[in-house]
């Protein structure tokens, strides 16, 4: 089978951090650092998502970092501030049988760095990075 043809939910990470909009960015800031993630998907309580928070997102939200604040004071601004105030609602996501073409497409043509993976009814069942697409293109992770 072609590369391209391939189902993304072969190379999907199912284990993935996410976010409540009811969260604050000290707890995405701290995710993000720890785990080396630069997407957050936000998920209502039924697993359903309804946002994402980027590295880029969070770092707009921070202009404690260009004011040159402490890190305790960085750290207590980002704690005031809701993950629903910040996130992106308008999240571009795709089908688990969907092919790795059509993801890498999606990722190119808005300009993203990942995709979750939906089902219909729009519980996410995983994610897709530019990463993994470039480890199932030249490092075989597909096969």
């Amino acid at each position: 089978m072609p590369l391209a043809s391939i189902p993304v939910s072969r190379i999907m990470r199912t284990e993935f951090a996410s976010l409540r909009e009811t969260d604050h960015l000290d707890l995405a800031d701290q995710i993000m650092k720890l785990g080396r993630v630069r997407h957050l998907p936000v998920l209502d309580p039924d697993g359903r998502i309804i946002g994402i928070v980027s590295n880029r997102d969070l770092l707009e939200a921070s202009l404690t970092n260009v004011l040159d604040f402490e890190r305790e004071q960085r750290q207590g601004f980002l704690r005031s501030v809701d993950v629903a105030e910040v996130m992106t609602r308008e999240v571009e996501t795709i089908a688990p049988d969907a092919p790795l073409a059509a993801a890498a497409s999606r990722l190119v043509a808005h300009r993203i760095g990942c995709l979750p993976i939906v089902r219909d009814d729009r519980v996410m069942v995983g994610l897709v990075t530019e990463t993994d697409l470039l480890a199932a293109a030249f490092l075989g992770t597909a096969e």
